[in-house]
């Protein structure tokens, strides 16, 4: 059975309400789901990560990872919300067979109102499969921005767009989460074979 490993933003937790909708879609298709907390936040309850401890987040990530293969994955996927799709894409640079492939939800550009800071150098190294699903309201990156940075990317990648989201991929007139859940599921499921 295919499986996904999803993790957080800075802000949140594995039980965000993003990451549950998701969870509910891709077990109705048939992804085994690990929705887990990195290790920054079972440090603490809140608070954003510290930028020097992001190396343990990482591991983490690739510790469950190896997990879900020992434990008979047929594939393993990697997906991350903001932080937690950056340090996704961190871990498979360096360590490509690491998964699959990459969904990355509302990936961290750079900074808000700080586009020259993009968080892009070890794309060239990122090898893996991305699909990456941005608002277009998103102050960490536009989507323009977004798809001329992903021409760094030496590997297959796509970009779902939700009109009118911020970094939440919510917008005053989202359609319910759980539709925008499903929706992102058909994606991966045509982006990444499912």
């Amino acid at each position: 059975m295919d499986t996904l490993i999803l993790t957080h933003g800075a802000g949140g937790n594995r039980d965000a309400p993003l990451l549950l909708a998701l969870d509910a879609a891709f077990q109705s298709a048939g992804v085994l789901v690990r929705r887990m907390n990195l290790p920054f936040r079972e440090k603490r309850t809140q608070g954003p990560p510290f930028p020097g401890e992001a190396e343990r987040d990482r591991d983490a990530i690739a510790s469950a990872a190896g997990e879900a293969r020992q434990s008979g994955a047929s594939r393993v996927f990697l997906g991350g919300h903001s932080y937690g799709g950056r340090q996704t894409t961190m871990l498979a640079a360096s360590r490509p067979g690491v998964a699959d492939a990459l969904l990355l939800l509302s990936y961290p550009l750079h900074p808000p109102r700080k586009p020259s800071e993009l968080r892009t150098a070890h794309w060239p190294d990122l090898s893996l499969p991305c699909l990456f699903v941005h608002g277009t309201r998103d102050p960490f990156g536009s989507s323009e921005e977004l798809r001329q940075a992903m021409t760094l990317l030496p590997g297959k990648s796509s970009l779902m767009e939700c009109e009118g989201a911020g970094h939440d991929l919510r917008s005053k007139r989202s359609e319910p989460l759980d539709q925008l859940a499903a929706r992102i599921v058909r994606e991966f499921a045509r982006f990444a074979g499912l």
